[in-house]
């Protein structure tokens, strides 16, 4: 038997992030690193990238980009793979809540949650797959929520693209593991991040947050390595269509 410990190493791997300027983007390009993978972050704001960037070191490029942007997705996935050659990962990580209640939601809302959560991670998994089948193995990591599976109030249009992701996921599945592409998503719980600031700025809601979890505690970054470096490497082989919650179990009871 071979050392199991050589199942999560990603040495030779070339990841993409989206959403890596901050929060749990940030955490899973650094984790990835870490592991052995050249990992290139994508985001809005070049600063925040510009500091990833000097924190991992070689092994990072960096892209200023508007995932949203469909007409761009060909020139953006090109400047992607300028470095390190095209991905074998890609993790979609970035997304936006407008938290407007279903009396309020604005057409400009609903279209903007819908086209960087559930369109942008269709079309940039579509255009980065055929260098995956042309390699005969590659990885897709979706971001879920707990609103994939729960309705939060001030939550319909971010819900419903959270819902979509897990079908998304399934439906990559089955068009794309023949070719040996894995399509997961992580469904993160309550984990402090700029998206969820407002809950961990009001400790009652946080404290509540936590009890509802079976753990007892709501996440920290470092609960999110795990489950990303499984999702991304060879020890996930024969796991595909799957959303996996990280959620302390909060969706357990």
């Amino acid at each position: 038997m071979d050392d199991p410990r050589t199942l999560f190493d990603l040495t030779g791997r070339v990841a993409c992030i989206t959403g890596a300027s901050s929060g749990l983007g940030r955490r899973v390009a650094k984790a990835l690193a870490a592991a052995g993978a050249q990992v290139v972050g994508v985001a809005r704001r070049a600063e925040a990238l510009d500091d990833l960037k000097a924190e991992i070191g070689d092994k990072a490029d960096t892209v200023v980009a508007d995932i949203a942007e469909r007409g761009q997705i060909g020139a953006l996935v090109e400047q992607i793979s300028a470095k390190f050659g095209a991905p074998d990962i890609v993790i979609h990580a970035a997304g936006v809540n407008t938290r407007e209640a279903a009396d309020d939601v604005t057409p400009q809302g609903w279209d903007t949650t819908l086209s960087l959560n559930l369109s942008a991670p269709f079309f940039l998994s579509q255009a980065m797959v055929p260098a995956m089948k042309k390699r005969g193995w590659g990885r897709i990591v979706n971001f879920a929520s707990l609103q994939t599976i729960r309705a939060f109030p001030g939550g319909i249009a971010y819900g419903a693209t959270k819902a979509g992701i897990g079908q998304l996921t399934r439906a990559m599945a089955e068009a794309w593991s023949p070719h040996g592409i894995t399509a997961n998503a992580i469904g993160p719980g309550f984990f402090p991040t700029e998206l969820t600031q407002a809950v961990f700025d009001d400790p009652e809601r946080a404290a509540r947050n936590a009890d509802q979890t079976c753990i007892r505690r709501n996440g920290r970054m470092e609960d999110i390595d795990g489950p990303i470096l499984f999702l991304c490497s060879k020890a996930s082989d024969y796991v595909t269509g799957q959303v996996l919650m990280v959620d302390g179990g909060f969706t357990a009871k």
